[in-house]
């Protein structure tokens, strides 16, 4: 499987009750397809799988499967503490048909380089599906380095990195020393330097509520090589990743989806929602976003 274009890590919509909405969620799914992104994300950090139990994550995966069948690749989080947790993740994933796994590094427990290598190939012998990797220091506490990359890339099935370090020494160590492990930005605001060097795709959660705009970036600079125009529309795009990284990810990421009609519903405790001064901010954001990058993709003068 090659990584190419965007790829979503689906938001996980909840009722009033708390519980999994699922009409809500196969509709973001079938937005998504429609919107014409590359490949689907369930089991992420967007997704609230931390907020989950395990049941809920394996019926997840298989009603997203359901919902997608092989119309667009399905990709499966398998992110936990317990490298045995991750495997059985891995092989409900086997199990459904996914096309891929995307594996992190095990939180809070800050294993050495070579104990998270350790991790990532006994995930991969139980499932023996293509691998995205996952590399989130703020997140999990630890970085994928050198000596991570040196053992875990010999497996055929690393076939991508997720690189989310916001590190740039860690871009150029991947695009220059392990270049067939493909690149994917995962770092938003850098999207523009991951394409300049090389990555072919982007997971990016704010596609789950403007999806088209961010296959616009990836078409310009990938496709048809325009950084001009990549810069244009990357700098329309600023200003929601600035909010994004106030402090509230997935609240914002779930109620950008309210903003353009999808049923969201709240986040899972501990987090809580946006106010109304957030909620009305992140609508003229998103709104400034649509209308701006509308009219450079129509070709308005970007130079």
């Amino acid at each position: 499987m090659k990584f190419e274009g965007i790829y979503t890590p689906a938001i996980t919509p909840l009722g009033q009750d708390g519980q999994i909405d699922r009409p809500a969620f196969a509709a973001v799914l079938e937005s998504l397809m429609e919107a014409g992104v590359h490949g689907i994300i369930v089991g992420g950090s967007t997704g609230e799988y931390y907020a989950q139990s395990p049941q809920e994550r394996f019926d997840l995966g298989a009603y997203a499967k359901d919902v997608i069948g092989n119309r667009t690749p399905l990709i499966i989080g398998t992110g936990a503490t317990r490298t045995e947790d991750s495997v059985e993740y891995a092989k409900s994933a086997k199990e459904i048909g996914a096309d891929a796994i995307l594996v992190s590094s095990p939180p809070y427990a800050l294993p050495t380089e070579r104990e998270n290598a350790i991790h990532a190939l006994t995930v991969d012998r139980a499932a023996n599906l293509p691998m995205m990797l996952y590399n989130y220091p703020a997140r999990m506490g630890v970085m994928m380095g050198n000596e991570y990359f040196s053992r875990v890339g010999k497996s055929r099935n690393v076939v991508a990195i997720k690189e989310s370090s916001g590190d740039m020494a860690n871009l150029h160590l991947l695009a220059r020393k392990y270049p067939h492990i493909a690149l994917s930005c995962g770092w938003d605001d850098q999207a523009l330097e991951f394409f300049a060097w090389g990555a072919k795709s982007w997971v990016c959660a704010g596609s789950n509520f403007l999806p088209r705009e961010h296959v616009a970036l990836y078409e310009a600079c990938v496709l048809e090589k325009n950084f001009d125009k990549g810069r244009a529309i990357m700098s329309a795009m600023l200003p929601l990743m600035d909010f994004l990284e106030t402090g509230k990810f997935v609240q914002s990421i779930k109620h950008g989806c309210e903003i353009i009609g999808l049923k969201a519903g709240p986040v899972r405790a501990p987090l809580r929602g946006l106010n109304s001064d957030e909620k009305r901010t992140l609508q003229t954001v998103v709104a400034t976003l649509k209308r701006t990058v509308a009219q450079i993709t129509a070709g308005a003068n970007y130079a």
